[in-house]
């Protein structure tokens, strides 16, 4: 058997055996019988040590650390053996080694008292009632903090309740600490321990402590696939169902936090329906303007959508509900009730934390995306925008951005969940549409500018509120949200964009051009974006005589050269944009030449 394949019995019986050797091989000798006589006594208390630790390891613990210290013991072990048996020469050669006897001993006898004192520390770190051991084994004098981690993921895996909340907590703490605590954790095992501390449920301090450790650990793609690989999605997504709101918090942003570092551990907690309870969660406390649940007789279409995902007829439930179950939690009844109502702070918080996952999960994902709007998320997002401010304002937008920005590019996505008839579809509108006239805040205006830019295909040619504000921003002071106006509005007259023209007339009545020319006199930034709007503007309404009066053909034609080196694809582009400006304003000065008085 390949030693890595041993068990940890049979390491621990290798190591017994060994140790009786050394007592034997040292009874046995005839020269240095003193120095002989130590070594025995030292084999016969580490033996003594070796069989409290095989005796533990009958049933399941965290062996990492025993195993490291087992390696170690077993050549310790194997130098003493050596050692000893040439105590048995005699003779001349009995003589010649005792001149080099003393130093060899010393060294010896030494790593013998190193390795009784690591498997005494073992030992303590598996008894279950003495909780995280902090003092220093000497395996790990050269690395205190593999002595800390180990202490702390035995106590997680077999301490008292106290203790292992203690332990998850260290770990926690030392995962913030650095990048390389978090990857020591993982390669000492610690990902299976939360995750069972995590599921066991055994109190809300515990499950919290858990879900803050693995957060923690969360940073880094790699990791996030090792905690998926120990099968934590079904975990995490029935402990998000089915706990204490303050446990919720936690593994909502557990949830943001993973779904955020790796796309296949965002589509598998999607695949797990970890948007159902985000969304139940996100919906409570909030009367969603849905006529279908006013009238109380839901559409067809409602009826599809119950059937399809039973989340639909959580969020109905609860979207007239005036709290949260007296624990906090989003289902009803299978948990003990904690003490009364919680807090509206606690509330907030959690409706922060699920919205950001919401965001994180629907980013770049058309099935997660599917999954959020075919239940009434959308509803409850424009709600949510409406009624809140700050940081779960700011989520729920980025959310519906994400949405958008999915549906941009999937046309079945873009029918089914943003046509512009439908009352979610109105809702979220109204709601970007009085963020981007009313906000000032760069924070809140950009994912409002571009939801609407990624739902540009959607609205039809005689919808006249929407080209106006977007004009009115590119003159905002923040040049951030200027270029994100200028880059929905490109989408407006973008010719993919069917109602490009008329779009693109609007623009101009909006007083856009002049605008966006003030926006491009701005020197030191990219404005690739105000430059390709430009560019369609002339391309579809090049005969205005707005773009004569602000020079626009100048200004294409000056910026064309470096543009064009920076993106070549941009190049026919603005050669049919400069060539429509030169006819129409050659052909305008001649009309106007030939009329002069």
């Amino acid at each position: 058997m390949a030693e890595e394949e041993k068990t940890i019995q049979d390491e621990l019986s290798l190591l017994i055996l060994l140790s009786d050797r050394v007592i034997k091989s040292a009874l046995e000798a005839e020269s240095s019988k003193a120095e002989c006589g130590e070594l025995a006594k030292q084999a016969d208390r580490l033996v003594h040590k070796l069989r409290s630790a095989a005796r533990l390891a009958n049933q399941p613990l965290y062996d990492r650390p025993l195993r490291r210290v087992a390696a170690d013991v077993r050549k310790n072990l194997e130098r003493a053996i050596t050692l000893a048996r040439k105590c048995r020469h005699s003779g001349v050669l009995r003589q010649v080694f005792a001149i080099a006897a003393t130093a060899d001993f010393r060294r010896v006898g030494a790593l013998l008292e190193s390795s009784i004192a690591d498997v005494t520390w073992i030992l303590s770190i598996f008894d279950s009632d003495s909780g995280t051991n902090l003092s220093l084994p000497p395996i790990a004098s050269n690395d205190p903090i593999l002595a800390m981690l180990w202490s702390s993921i035995a106590s997680v895996q077999i301490g008292q309740l106290r203790d292992r909340v203690d332990a998850a907590n260290n770990l926690a703490s030392l995962a913030r600490d650095n990048d390389r605590n978090k990857k020591m954790i993982v390669e000492e095992g610690g990902i299976v321990p939360l995750l069972k501390l995590l599921k066991e449920g055994a109190s809300p301090e515990a499950q919290i402590a858990a879900a803050l450790a693995l957060s923690s650990l969360g940073n880094d793609q790699d990791r996030v696939q090792l905690i998926a690989r120990e099968l934590a999605v079904p975990v995490i997504v029935k402990v998000l169902g089915d706990s204490p709101a303050r446990v919720q918090v936690a593994v909502a942003n557990l949830v943001a936090k993973m779904a955020e570092m790796d796309t296949a551990v965002q589509e598998e907690l999607g695949g797990e329906n970890v948007t159902r309870p985000l969304v139940t969660l996100l919906a409570f406390d909030t009367v969603l303007d849905d006529p279908n649940l006013q009238s109380g007789t839901p559409s067809i279409h409602s009826l599809v959508q119950i059937a399809r995902d039973p989340a639909v007829t959580n969020i109905h439930n609860s979207s007239s509900s005036s709290s949260l179950h007296s624990d906090g939690s989003s289902r009803g009844g299978n948990h003990k009730k904690e003490r009364g109502i919680e807090s509206p702070e606690l509330k907030l918080e959690l409706k922060i934390s699920c919205a950001k996952a919401l965001w994180k999960l629907s980013r770049g994902s058309l099935p997660n995306s599917r999954k959020i709007t075919e239940t009434k998320g959308l509803l409850c997002l424009a709600k949510l925008i409406e009624k809140e401010r700050g940081e779960l304002q700011r989520n729920c937008l980025m959310t519906v951005m994400e949405l958008a920005a999915v549906a941009e590019t999937n046309a079945d996505l873009r029918r089914a969940s943003f046509k512009p008839n439908s009352p979610a579809a109105k809702a979220v509108l109204e709601q970007l549409l009085r963020v981007v006239n009313e906000e000032n805040s760069p924070a809140l205006l950009i994912p409002a500018i571009k939801s609407i830019g990624c739902l540009a295909r959607t609205f039809p040619a005689k919808e006249s509120r929407i080209i106006g504000p977007l004009v009115s921003r590119l003159g905002h002071r923040d040049a951030d949200v200027a270029t994100e106006a200028a880059n929905s509005l490109g989408k407006f007259a973008c010719p993919d964009n069917f109602n490009h023209v008329e779009h693109s007339k609007a623009i101009i009545e909006f007083d856009g051009v002049p605008r966006l020319m003030n926006l491009l006199k701005i020197i030191g930034r990219d404005q690739v974006n105000e430059l390709v709007l430009l560019c369609y503007l002339a391309l579809h309404v090049g005969n205005n005589r707005a773009f004569e009066q602000v020079r626009a053909q100048d200004v294409l034609e000056g910026a064309a050269r470096s543009v064009v080196a920076q993106h070549p694809d941009l190049r026919e582009l603005f050669a049919k944009a400069v060539h429509h400006l030169t006819l129409y304003q050659t052909g305008a000065h001649t009309h106007r030449q030939a009329y002069a008085p």
